[in-house]
């Protein structure tokens, strides 16, 4: 299919993966805001931001875009580092200019170079931040789950947020046993919000399990105008501090490299295999972020969960995201009183399968089966994460990452021993750099008075370094009467002595 065919063709698909897509999307859009410490409304205003801009510039057909867990711990902490959720605007705002230049400057290929085992470090540090946040909203409390653990079971502890709370996680992950499973329409986060809030009205009468007005979500009602007043509004004058744009490039990195691999995953689900442009998604991405921010809602990014939702209903095209976000704007206009009665602890149900998702213990498993090399750099970049902050836990796991590559290919640079005949064969199995100096020395330290040496770099890059390495062995070689041989290796240049 051609990949810039148009996104109303396929308008009956389209429309009912749609409203798959917004019964996915409003559970999470208001459970994220919500884990994120700000106004469940600024979770639906990126929600729309990303259902109503994105399709129209993205190229992607199946992807869709809105607030992003994987976000939630870098709000949780600039909000309140900023000052305020106003600030922040302002560095969502900026976050979208950053990735518009990115698009232009055609950077989307450079979130290839993350080492995969940092990503998947990052991630699963992101789920264990959302579920440490939401277990103590779970059972009805407001404290830290430090907070929780130390003091125990607090005076404000409700029994029926508790109550709700665990019958929205049986029902969350009992669900793919049901008979309702095989219906693509129905999504189960969506259900479990229904049924939170009827047992929610049913308890309502009893004193010992009522819930709280605190407990619930809190969306301005009164139709469009009360809404828009009550819509968060950025802070222009933050626009010349210094943090505020450190804030918003941290959010640009962080959303593009989520959004690029999210793409690259929709891309392999589509059945019919079409390719993505990353660079353009980024323009995309930053144009959704820019108007999200300035009108009080939180950053987005291309999200997998209702992207593949959005497969499973059989999407099509790009007009499933759109209808999507113009659902998303007729549940804020007309059912916001609806909305009103659904359970915190449900939504922190639904948060917290989806970071066990994203921190499962096979995913640790795995990393360890696969041996130190993936396994320090994704433990570090968790570590990193919890200790500091996403940006620089990420930073810290790509120079671990990095530096576990370095250390394996200079390790294997060379492969050295003798043949049949006693030669001493030194074959440079991969580019010869100062990295690789110990092991070449080490090699050629084994060779004795009167032996005979090939050298062999063919194919191989040789810096510098290396060639003075060889050299001053061809030098000491004279004098120990070692015959060399040297193949596919130039020495023009390099002396003796500058590298032994």
């Amino acid at each position: 299919m051609d990949q810039n065919s148009s996104m109303f063709g396929y308008l009956r698909q389209d429309s009912i993966a749609g409203l798959v897509v917004f019964l996915v999307a409003v559970p999470l859009c208001l459970g994220i805001a919500i884990a994120c410490g700000v106004p469940p409304l600024s979770g639906l205003v990126a929600g729309i931001a990303g259902g109503l801009i994105v399709p129209w510039i993205s190229r992607s057909s199946l992807s869709v875009t809105g607030p992003a867990a994987g976000l939630t711990s870098i709000v949780l902490t600039e909000v309140s580092a900023l000052g305020g959720l106003a600030p922040f605007l302002t560095a969502v705002i900026i976050a979208g200019g950053v990735q518009v230049i990115l698009g232009v400057l055609r950077a989307g290929r450079f979130a290839d170079l993350v080492p995969s085992a940092v990503i998947k470090g990052m991630l699963a540090a992101i789920g264990i931040i959302i579920i440490m946040k939401q277990l103590p909203v779970l059972v009805g409390l407001n404290d830290d789950l430090t907070d929780m653990l130390g003091e125990g079971i607090p005076s404000h502890f409700t029994p029926g947020a508790a109550l709700v709370g665990a019958l929205s996680l049986i029902l969350l992950y009992t669900w793919k046993y049901t008979p309702f499973a095989r219906y693509k329409l129905i999504s189960p986060a969506l259900v479990t919000v229904v049924v939170a809030s009827v047992v929610a009205a049913v308890i309502a009468g009893s004193p010992g399990l009522a819930l709280t007005a605190d407990q619930f979500v809190s969306i301005p009602t009164g139709g469009a105008t009360a809404l828009f007043d009550a819509l968060p509004r950025p802070d222009f004058a933050a626009f010349v501090t210094p943090a505020v744009w450190g804030v918003g490039v941290t959010i640009a990195v962080v959303a593009s490299i989520e959004t690029l691999l999210s793409l690259q995953a929709i891309d392999r689900l589509d059945p019919l295999k079409r390719h993505s442009p990353p660079n353009r998604e980024l323009l995309a991405q930053g144009a959704a972020n820019a108007v999200s921010g300035f009108f009080g809602g939180l950053p987005v990014t291309a999200v997998i969960v209702r992207s593949g939702a959005n497969v499973a209903a059989g999407g099509r095209e790009r007009f499933s995201a759109l209808f999507h976000g113009i659902l998303l704007v007729g549940a804020v206009l007309f059912a916001a009183e609806l909305m009103n009665k659904i359970p915190l602890a449900c939504l922190a149900a639904v948060l917290i399968q989806v970071g066990l998702n994203l921190a499962k213990p096979a995913l640790f498993k795995a990393q360890f089966k696969l041996g130190a090399t993936q396994l320090a750099p994704f433990a570090i970049t968790i570590a990193a994460v919890l200790a500091l902050d996403l940006l620089k836990g990420v930073i810290i796991g790509i120079v671990v990452g990095v530096g576990f590559i370095l250390f394996q290919n200079s390790r294997k640079a060379v492969e050295a021993g003798k043949d049949a005949s006693g030669v001493w064969q030194v074959r440079f199995r991969r580019d010869g750099t100062f990295l690789s100096k110990p092991t070449i020395v080490s090699a050629l330290d084994e060779v004795r008075n009167g032996e005979e040496v090939v050298l062999d770099g063919s194919g191989e890059y040789i810096d510098h370094d290396v060639k003075e390495v060889i050299a001053t062995f061809l030098e000491d070689a004279r004098n120990r009467n070692i015959k060399v041989s040297l193949i596919g290796i130039d020495l023009a240049g390099a002396t003796a002595g500058g590298g032994h």
